[in-house]
């Protein structure tokens, strides 16, 4: 009998052409998934929002349920105490700063005059400074300088509407959030044991057991260690306004706070919001830049000395990565995504810490692209005359 079977090269063939096409596949679906994703969390941010910032909270408040958990309180208590005490704590620093915000924002037009005296001084030397540059480039092109135009820009008079019609979703968003944080604490000693258990061998329960513990402690370490550097700066900032005569030192100093979980963006616009209050409040324009630069003073010693000292080297993030992080989640969902990406950060490198990073290159260009191949079958794929028949 005749031999049926094909013969070896031609299995191997068959493989490099199934490993090139899986390669070809996996090259697209993961570009496709790159550039489709961000515009589908910008998209869904009704969604993905919350749902993201609860997960990053309730990731953060597990080694205070486990705390609870081991004085014998049940999960679901454990849970609520958690929930109760968050959101005791976000109520208090919000009455602290959305009260008085709303003042210093009634009394805003009626300051516009004293704004503008503090700040004649610059506005003249800057009127002088474009004079002469214009002067100067006349004189230079022999010619009238084109007069600049000037567009009215009309005031924002909707604000009361934007928050009218806001307040719902943001009612809605904040109650699903809330409610995610509850069942996620609730179920979080069932659904961490079902994911270590459901793995088919004991070096992948272990491997995912490491992977959940270090996303805690390093979410956890990292948003409490920042959260009491924070307060304190805060604290501190309001104690230098209070001595200085500014109004509502307890807002400015909670708007430090909050502001200084966003690295490098949140203590400029600190400084610049504390430079408007200042503006608004004191007559003469050192006086009113004071405030500003106490908060860029006391921000300097904690960027510089507490913050690394505390923190060392094991919650260190790469500047340009929390730059990217920065900007990638700012411009997905604003100033709550810049609050979030620093955590969503060490989330995802913790995970690919443990898990290992992705060898894309070297999937694509060795195994993808087929070089580990035997002599045999490259000899045997691989272009040639043509043999008689």
């Amino acid at each position: 009998m005749p031999d049926v079977h094909p013969p070896h090269g031609h299995h191997d063939r068959m493989d490099l052409r199934r490993d090139r096409l899986l390669a070809a596949l996996t090259l697209l679906a993961g570009i496709g998934l790159l550039l489709g994703l961000p515009f589908a969390l910008r998209a869904g941010s009704e969604f993905f929002l919350p749902v993201t910032a609860a997960l990053v909270v309730a990731i953060a408040m597990v080694p205070g349920l486990e705390w609870l958990q081991r004085r014998r309180i049940p999960a679901p208590a454990a849970a609520f105490l958690c929930v109760l005490i968050f959101l005791v704590v976000i109520n208090l620093v919000l009455v602290s700063i959305v009260v008085p915000a709303a003042e210093w924002f009634r009394v805003l037009p009626e300051r516009i005059g004293l704004i503008q005296a503090n700040l004649a001084p610059v506005i003249d030397f800057y009127a002088n400074l474009q004079k002469f540059i214009d002067d100067s480039i006349a004189m230079i092109a022999s010619g009238p300088v084109a007069a600049a135009q000037t567009v009215a820009v009309a005031a924002p008079s909707s604000l009361l509407d934007l928050v009218a019609t806001s307040a719902p979703y943001a009612l809605i968003q904040m109650f699903f959030a809330i409610l995610l944080i509850y069942f996620f604490l609730a179920g979080w000693t069932r659904l961490r044991e079902h994911t270590i258990t459901g793995r088919s061998s004991f070096d992948g329960a272990m491997a995912t057991a490491r992977v959940i513990q270090n996303v805690v402690d390093a979410t956890s370490a990292y948003l409490g260690t920042i959260t009491a550097i924070n307060l304190c700066l805060g604290l501190a900032v309001a104690a230098a306004l209070q001595l200085l005569g500014m109004p509502s030192p307890l807002m400015w100093g909670g708007i430090v706070a909050i502001l200084n979980y966003i690295p490098y963006l949140g203590p400029i616009l600190a400084a610049i919001l504390l430079a408007m209050g200042g503006l608004m409040t004191f007559q003469d324009l050192w006086v009113a830049l004071l405030p500003a630069i106490v908060q860029i003073i006391f921000h300097l010693i904690e960027a510089n000395l507490i913050t690394p000292t505390i923190v060392g080297r094991r919650l260190t993030i790469n500047p340009l990565l929390i730059l990217i992080s920065l900007s990638f989640w700012g411009w997905i969902w604003g100033t709550p995504g810049a609050l979030l990406a620093v955590p969503l950060t060490i989330i995802i490198r913790t995970v690919m810490a443990a898990a290992g990073k992705p060898d894309i290159a070297g999937f694509l260009f060795e195994e993808g692209t087929l070089t580990h191949i035997d002599d045999e079958v490259v000899q045997e794929v691989s272009p040639g005359p043509a043999r008689a028949a």
